[in-house]
């Protein structure tokens, strides 16, 4: 494989705003209140009167071994060789939700065309390594896309940058 692409979430920096969610669902023609390709979660920890509430924006983790892919029976899960992008065939999906059980993120959801997930935008005509919409419409740059190798070098300068000014901001998921 030539690149693994993937998502980096700034959890310091998102409000929960949903644009990332509005803008998965404008882009690729998803009706409101249909499935979600990305969904924005969240975290709430500590007890009153000192809560913390983290927000976490999730989509597929194109793994690097899918489980869902590995699993499905008529074969509709692949992982692309030239950039890592996990895609599905709905012509050949049978609805079976093995990938859905399957997935340690819970990240497939079905309609009526069967299994359906985020797929960095390809399927709306964005080239792997350009920004795909829910990036592009943060308004807090909280989502950041990207290979996998340089979004973790930019995670670890900005770990270096927190720790050496005592910023405590949480902050890092990359998928």
């Amino acid at each position: 494989m030539s690149k693994q692409y993937g998502f980096h979430v700034n959890t310091g920096r998102c409000i929960k705003c949903w644009a990332c969610e509005v803008a998965c669902k404008q882009w690729n023609g998803i009706q409101a209140g249909g499935i979600k390709r990305r969904t924005v979660h969240e975290i709430t920890t500590g007890t009153f009167p000192n809560v913390t509430r983290t927000f976490v924006s999730m989509a597929c983790m194109h793994c690097a071994e899918p489980a869902c892919a590995a699993v499905c029976p008529a074969g509709a899960i692949t992982k692309r060789a030239e950039d890592g992008i996990v895609v599905v065939d709905k012509s050949k999906c049978i609805g079976c939700h093995y990938c859905f059980f399957a997935c340690p993120f819970g990240i497939p959801q079905y309609d009526e065309n069967g299994m359906d997930k985020c797929d960095c935008c390809i399927g709306n005509g964005v080239t792997p390594g350009d920004t795909p919409h829910c990036v592009a419409t943060c308004p807090t740059q909280a989502l950041t896309f990207g290979p996998l190798d340089e979004l973790a070098a930019e995670v670890q300068e900005q770990k270096a940058l927190e720790m050496t000014t005592a910023d405590t901001n949480p902050s890092i998921i990359v998928s």
